[in-house]
């Protein structure tokens, strides 16, 4: 029963994401006529790739979000009885999420491989992308897991923001469809970088925005340092509340 359990959840963590995408790029390609940009992601086999890389990156953004404000609030036991490593909680959730990430870019991968013989050099620059994202996703699960003790309805705001985050990160358009007047605001959104950069290395062929992803490692660590000495000064707290 235990393989069963866990043969299925591999061939569910597989699907999930292989068959969003298949769906968005039918609804997008197909029904609306889409079309990423001239000359890249014309059909709908590429249209389906460009989706599930962007996908895949706000699913692990969505994971950590969605989790955060229950993980101290939905761990009593580890606060008040057992002296444990409440920090360390976000770690478990990353986990998990890097996991689906891997999962959809390996079927990315393997799919621009079959379908249009692409294997470019370049996806050994992902692991450069890949790590200032981990930050920024443990300083946003820090912080929504200490801010979550004390205010319990946290969880409504973070799905507000997790739905508005689906359309406002350039997962269904490129940046270049937006009007130019708004695509310097689009980047303001943390995830609109590392999209772009992931569908660059792993897709088009191109390498990654060094200096871009300096300022991105900068702030993703400035922004973790923050978050968790907030949950630090707060956690003595957490007993009273919890």
């Amino acid at each position: 029963m235990r393989f069963q359990g866990s043969l299925l959840g591999w061939v569910w963590a597989i699907l999930t994401p292989l068959l969003t995408a298949i769906v968005f790029a039918f609804v997008f390609s197909s029904v609306f006529q889409a079309r990423w940009q001239p000359g890249v992601g014309t059909g709908s086999s590429d249209f389906a790739l460009i989706l599930l890389t962007g996908i895949a990156i706000h699913t692990a953004f969505a994971e950590m979000l969605s989790r955060a404000p229950n993980l101290v609030v939905g761990n009593p036991g580890y606060v008040t009885k057992v002296i444990f490593p409440l920090d360390i909680l976000p770690v478990v959730v990353l986990v998990n999420a890097l996991w689906g990430i891997f999962i959809a870019l390996a079927i990315v991968v393997l799919g621009n491989l079959v379908l249009n013989g692409q294997l470019p050099a370049t996806i050994l620059f992902f692991p450069l992308i890949l790590v200032p994202f981990i930050f920024f996703l443990l300083s946003l699960s820090l912080f929504f897991a200490t801010v979550g003790v004390f205010f319990r309805d946290i969880s409504q705001l973070v799905a507000l923001i997790i739905t508005l985050s689906m359309f406002l990160t350039p997962i269904f358009y490129p940046v270049s469809a937006v009007p130019p007047a708004f695509q310097t605001a689009m980047f303001l959104n943390p995830l609109t970088f590392v999209v772009e950069q992931t569908r660059d290395v792993i897709l088009f062929g191109k390498a990654p925005n060094f200096l871009g992803l300096a300022i991105y490692l900068v702030a993703s660590l400035v922004a973790l340092a923050a978050s968790y000495w907030l949950f630090q000064r707060l956690r003595k707290g957490f007993a009273d509340v919890v």
